[in-house]
């Protein structure tokens, strides 16, 4: 399901490839090739061919163009316990396998490359006699106590390669995708006439991932292919797998390639156009695309995942992938790891939601909120945290607020925004409280205080989500505030503008502020708005107010949010380096976009990133906090903090 854009084909650098006129078909071509020859020419294609690659031998499973649901297809028994329905095209077969609890695949010397990824519980890979532990975790969704974000784990297997596998406890369902065929599946499916050998490509391409070494899909950075199309890749020596997510209502208009491909949708909808028809597809339904057939998409309003198998490498792809890697590794070091650094269950004083993380003398300073699993909090059972780079910490005030975004301040003080007993507050790094910075607006108490910056000159903003216990609030609705180095506090968007205004940033020359929705459009949610899964840049006017409000980058969502609808990113503390590359903590991740707004890559991580900072002697540092864990990883980039 790819793409031409403005009317242009990327043409490769692979040594197999040609060009021709648009007419390729003979009279003894497939029967549509009269017809694909017309759209070819209505939608002025140029059509590529691919030498050197072998004749087909084996007739697919797959019908041109035909959509079929997988469920339709026949479930063969490979080994005792272990079922699977098998697809194939010319040079790719993929499977998905059901194990029952302790399954076995025997061990095998491997005829084919093979990747192998676990949709659903454990298995014990053994290769060339080493065992390996894959796993599969689904998204938990976060509360007040606890997140999960999901896991698949894949090995990709050289031809040769000696494995077998054990199912865990509880099965497993495991995705295989082969290149070239495996001629014993073939057999067991009972297909007759196979010839004794299948012919392989000639001209392979280098793997992007190694061999035998065990990744987590969502390791794998997102390659962005068109206007809310992204795509993991992972390549072999002679197929691709693209993992797919498009944006609710993104079209991918009519085009070809000369890769064979086939597509698996795994979650949502969309409507295929093949040829000049149009068919609706939905998760767990297939398609085979030949070579150089005209095809589009358009996607439903539930956005669609989809699993693209193309047959030979699409070099194209990999040139967007090698750009899209070095933007993100201009940021994040190609050797850079995240690391746990704390774990407050492991360690005392025990910590629990931590939030609103920054770097002052040395030291990262945080709030420590309780919550219960509804998100019920307990000023007396929260702190704040002084942490040393090593991983020591203390707390330096506790039992007497429940505070969330901190800031740096003048005299080495910190801003503290005292969420539940709604007040910004100076503090000492002993927890003395200084002075009450504000603690009402329009003669009314201001609600939750939640994010915190300073401008150059000493102002004040901050956001007001009205995330409090109080079920009546005391202020009109959700709103972001700036208080002058020397004025009254004002409100600088109307009331519930914002569906849950959250982190807040300044750009460093001070003239751009931003800020992110948490949540939009849920049904559990008192508020909805227009400003959806975005974050919005606006213009810093003399008096520090706030005008030109425009959508500057678009949060990824993950799968379940965009099932019910909604725009909820959970998008929460943010971070800017000197550049202006911006760093937010999301559902799916750390999302990370340039200056101008365009999406970089995405920091993964095994629970739901809250909030950030970054920190270190030279800044180029993120801390990142999770819950009742604190994480850092090493960048390239310094990191800004507008210290008075």
């Amino acid at each position: 399901m790819y793409w031409k854009i403005s009317g242009k084909l990327i043409i490769s650098s692979i040594q197999a490839a040609i060009l021709i006129t648009t007419t390729f078909c003979t009279s003894s071509g497939p029967e549509w090739e009269q017809e694909n020859e017309e759209l070819i020419s209505e939608h002025k294609l140029t059509v590529r061919e691919l030498t050197h690659l072998p004749a087909a031998q084996i007739e697919s499973n797959l019908e041109d163009g035909k959509v079929k649901k997988l469920s339709q297809m026949d479930n063969i028994e490979l080994y005792p316990g272990v079922s699977a329905r098998l697809f194939w095209g010319s040079g790719a077969m993929g499977s998905v396998l059901q194990l029952e609890p302790h399954a076995k695949i025997p061990e095998e010397e491997l005829p084919t490359d093979r990747f192998v990824f676990v949709l659903e519980g454990t298995i014990d890979q053994q290769i060339d006699g080493s065992a390996v532990t894959l796993i599969s975790r689904k998204r938990e969704e976060p509360d007040g106590t606890h997140s999960g974000t999901p896991r698949t784990d894949f090995v990709y297997l050289e031809k040769g390669s000696t494995h077998a596998v054990t199912a865990g406890a509880s099965g497993a369902k495991l995705l295989e995708v082969y290149s070239p065929l495996r001629l014993d599946y073939l057999q067991k499916a009972g297909i007759n006439d196979l010839p004794d050998e299948v012919a392989e490509i000639e001209n392979t391409q280098e793997p992007n991932i190694q061999p035998n070494k065990v990744y987590d899909l969502y390791d794998i950075q997102f390659t962005p292919l068109a206007s809310g199309i992204f795509a993991r890749l992972i390549s072999g020596k002679s197929t691709q797998l693209s993992f797919v997510r498009m944006d609710p209502d993104s079209l991918v208009p009519a085009h070809i390639h000369p890769e064979e491909q086939i597509s698996l949708i795994l979650r949502g909808a969309l409507t295929q156009s093949i040829l000049d028809e149009e068919v609706n597809m939905a998760a767990e339904e297939i398609v085979r695309i030949p070579a150089n057939m005209v095809h589009g998409a358009k996607i439903g309003e539930l956005g669609t995942d989809a699993l693209d198998i193309f047959w030979p490498v699409r070099t194209d792809y990999l040139e967007k992938e090698k750009e899209a890697l070095a933007a993100y590794h201009e940021i994040i070091p190609k050797d850079a790891e995240v690391k746990l650094l704390v774990d407050g269950k492991e360690s005392e004083p025990e910590l629990y939601f931590a939030e609103g993380p920054k770097w002052m003398n040395g030291k990262v300073y945080f709030s420590n909120m309780y919550f219960d699993q509804n998100f019920n909090a307990d000023p007396k059972k929260s702190s704040i945290v002084e942490l040393n780079p090593n991983g020591d910490y203390r707390n330096i005030t506790e039992g007497k607020m429940q505070t969330n975004g901190l800031y740096p301040y003048k005299n080495g003080h910190l801003l503290v925004c005292d969420m539940i007993g709604h007040r910004v507050l100076e503090m000492t790094t002993e927890g003395e409280v200084v002075k009450v910075i504000a603690d009402r607006y329009n003669g009314k108490p201001i609600d939750g205080p939640n994010d915190i910056i300073t401008d150059a000159e000493g102002g004040i903003y901050f956001t007001d989500p009205q995330f409090t216990m109080e079920a009546e609030k005391f202020q009109p609705g959700r709103a972001v505030y700036y208080i002058p180095p020397q004025g009254e506090i004002t409100r600088i968007v109307e009331p519930n503008e914002f569906a849950m205004p959250n982190g807040i940033l300044l750009s460093p020359d001070g003239k751009t502020l931003y800020i992110n929705n948490c949540y939009d459009d849920e049904s559990w949610f008192p508020v909805s708005s227009e400003k959806d899964n975005f974050i919005w840049a606006y213009d810093v006017n003399e008096d520090g107010t706030i005008s030109n409000g425009h959508r500057f980058a678009k949060l990824l969502l993950p799968g379940d949010v965009l099932d019910r609808k909604a725009h909820s990113s959970s998008a929460d503390g943010m971070a800017i380096d000197k550049a202006g590359n911006i760093y937010v903590c999301t559902y799916l991740g750390v999302q990370i976009f340039n200056q101008q707004g365009d999406y970089i890559g995405m920091i993964n991580l095994p629970s739901f990133p809250v909030s950030l900072c970054f920190g270190d002697e030279d800044m180029k540092t993120l801390y990142i906090v999770s819950y009742s864990q604190v994480y850092k990883i090493r960048t390239n980039m310094e990191g800004f903090v507008q210290y008075l």
